[in-house]
């Protein structure tokens, strides 16, 4: 085996590693809570010693924002993979249920983010991050626009359309992991359905009463 074949399966491994950590990591912060999870119980989980784990990572907060960055990623491919779409409901509905149908990993990103950003942690990837959400925000404000062009949704800054949009999303995941809404609804998998049905007709022509 040459040189050149060493290196380039040296670099496969490395990245293998580096994917089994951050799913580890993921799996342990959904148990137990990102506050309870040491690198410790990580590497135990991989099935490496603590100090592999600092070949890959610094710190947690790096783990945090590269989970972050992949969550957003998978958004984005989702979106490549739909563009081609001539029904203009497509990208609101798969966005709407992308964000509502893991609500405990929405959950975790979002006092994740927090988190990071209060200690203004590892800049360079949460630039990274708020750059493939941008992108991310733009494909949704080609749709909003394209809907509100052919009179679908009312005619208002696309923004307040995204923004109404994450708020019923966010409402949702709360209310999906209270521990109240267990007994209340039955049938989640079709309260789920219900919902997203409400998101992507929420802001249709007409509902301001103007």
């Amino acid at each position: 085996m040459g040189d050149l074949e060493k290196a380039a399966r040296k670099a496969q491994e490395f990245r293998q590693r580096e994917r089994e950590i951050l799913d580890a990591a993921l799996a342990l912060f959904l148990e137990q809570g990102e506050d309870r999870v040491t690198v410790e119980m990580i590497a135990d989980r991989v099935g490496i010693g603590k100090g592999t784990i600092y070949k890959h990572f610094e710190t947690k907060n790096e783990i945090y924002l590269l989970l972050m960055i992949r969550y957003e990623e998978d958004l984005a491919e989702l979106f490549r993979q739909i563009s081609g779409s001539e029904d203009k409901e497509t990208i609101a509905r798969e966005y709407f249920r992308f964000r509502i149908s893991d609500p405990r990993r929405y959950q975790l990103f979002d006092r994740l983010e927090n988190k990071v950003i209060k200690d203004q942690a590892v800049p360079e990837l949460v630039e990274k991050l708020h750059a493939i959400r941008s992108d991310n925000l733009a494909s949704l404000v080609r749709t909003m626009e394209a809907r509100m062009d052919d009179g679908t949704l009312e005619n208002v800054p696309a923004p307040y359309h995204i923004a109404a949009a994450w708020a019923l999303a966010h409402g949702a995941v709360a209310l999906m992991e209270s521990p109240y809404y267990q007994k209340f609804i039955d049938d989640k998998a079709d309260f789920l359905d219900f919902l997203v049905s409400i998101g992507i007709r929420m802001g249709n022509k007409g509902q301001r009463g103007k």
